[in-house]
C-alpha cells in the first residue's frame, strides 16, 4: 500500500528517478535556468530546495550530504561558492516556476524552473518598483496644483503672421 506517500513517481524506477533529479539539479545549478515538463519541475524543487538550504551552511558535513545526492564536484563548489552566498538572507523560495505552454508532440505542460536570485530582468523590474500611491494622495496633489494656479488666467494672445512680400515688387528686378 502506498499510502502517505505523495510524491510523484514521474512513471520511473527509484532508482531511474533518483539520478534523472539529481542530473537535473545539477543542470539548475550549473544553468541557474532550464526547461523541462512542469511534472518534472515540480519534482525537481522538492530536492533543490533542500540542498541549497543546506549550502547556507559551509561545512564538511554538509558538502558530504549535498555530493551524496549530486555526485558532481563542480556543482558542489558552484552550489557552496556562488548559489549560497547570493541566497544566505532568503528564508526560503529558491526556485520559481514559469510555465510556458504545451509541448507540440504529446501536450505536456512546460515550464522554466530557475533560481530566483539569478534573474536579472526580475530583479530590475523589482527595483524599479514605484512607490505606493493611496487614494487620499490625489486629492491633495489636486489641492495643491490648484492652490499654485493663478485665479485669472490670461486670454491667449495671438500673434499676426509676418505678411509675405508682394509678387509685384519680387518681379520688379532691381535698378542700380
Amino acid at each position: 500500500m502506498r499510502h502517505n506517500k505523495k510524491f510523484n513517481h514521474l512513471g520511473r524506477q527509484t532508482a531511474h528517478r533518483n539520478s534523472m533529479l539529481s542530473n537535473m539539479a545539477i543542470s539548475l545549478i550549473t544553468y541557474k535556468r532550464i526547461f523541462t515538463t512542469t511534472a518534472k519541475a515540480k519534482a525537481l524543487k522538492l530536492v533543490v530546495e533542500p540542498l541549497i538550504t543546506k549550502s547556507k551552511d559551509d561545512s564538511t558535513a554538509s558538502r558530504r550530504h549535498v555530493f551524496s545526492i549530486l555526485q558532481n564536484k563542480e556543482a558542489v563548489t558552484e552550489l557552496f561558492k556562488t548559489v549560497a552566498p547570493k541566497v544566505g538572507d532568503r528564508p526560503g523560495g529558491y526556485t520559481r516556476i514559469i510555465k510556458t505552454g504545451f509541448r507540440q508532440g504529446d501536450n505536456a505542460q512546460m515550464c522554466f524552473i530557475e533560481l530566483v536570485d539569478f534573474n536579472e530582468n526580475m530583479l530590475k523590474a523589482k527595483t524599479e518598483k514605484k512607490g505606493r500611491t493611496r487614494r487620499a494622495g490625489t486629492k491633495k496633489k489636486e489641492a495643491a496644483a490648484v492652490a499654485e494656479k493663478p485665479a485669472v488666467e490670461a486670454a491667449p494672445v495671438e500673434v499676426p503672421a509676418p505678411e509675405a512680400p508682394a509678387a509685384e515688387e519680387a518681379a520688379e528686378p532691381k535698378a542700380e
